[in-house]
């Protein structure tokens, strides 16, 4: 939370670290905060992965079939029930 009101930009790169692998994080103007366990990506690619997160994000929120009080589910990311 500290570092996001250091700077004005979305992009906090690496915030922390744990055992062997990089934490970075990434906050939208709603204070949405994203993080990310890594070991080691280049940061373009890291601030790739988040814009990308942050563009499916909005354009769920724009629906207008979308509660904004509703959880945002995916199929793809349901557990398989065997």
């Amino acid at each position: 939370d500290e570092e996001m009101w250091k700077t004005s930009n979305m992009f906090l790169k690496v915030v922390d670290k744990f055992n062997d692998r990089s934490i970075s994080a990434y906050v939208t103007a709603g204070h949405m905060r994203y993080l990310l366990l890594h070991d080691g990506k280049s940061e373009d690619q890291v601030k790739s992965f988040f814009t990308e997160v942050h563009e499916l994000y909005l354009k769920i929120l724009l629906n207008p079939f979308h509660d904004p009080n509703d959880p945002i589910k995916s199929a793809v990311h349901e557990p398989l029930h065997i």
